[in-house]
C-alpha cells in the first residue's frame, strides 16, 4: 500500500484510486468518440475541425500541469 492509502495490490497488478491516472485514458476515449462521431455523421466537418485539436490541446495541458500523487 502507498503512502497515501490510495494503492493496493490486486492479483500482482497496481491499481490507484487517484483521479489524474484517469485523465490521459479519457482523453484518448474523446479523441476516439469524435471521429467515431464524425464517420456516423452525427457530427459536422467543421465540429470535428475545432474538437480534436481542443482535446489534444487539454490532453498536453493536463499532462504538463498535474501534480504528482503520493503513488507516483
Amino acid at each position: 500500500m502507498g503512502e497515501g492509502g490510495q494503492c493496493c495490490s490486486m492479483g500482482g497488478a497496481k491499481s490507484c484510486g487517484c483521479p489524474h491516472h484517469k485523465m490521459m485514458p479519457l482523453f484518448i476515449v474523446l479523441f476516439g468518440l469524435v471521429f467515431l462521431l464524425k464517420t456516423l455523421n452525427v457530427i459536422t466537418p467543421e465540429v470535428l475541425d475545432v474538437a480534436w485539436p481542443v482535446i489534444v490541446i487539454l490532453a498536453g495541458l493536463f499532462k504538463m500541469t498535474k501534480g504528482m500523487c503520493k503513488c507516483c
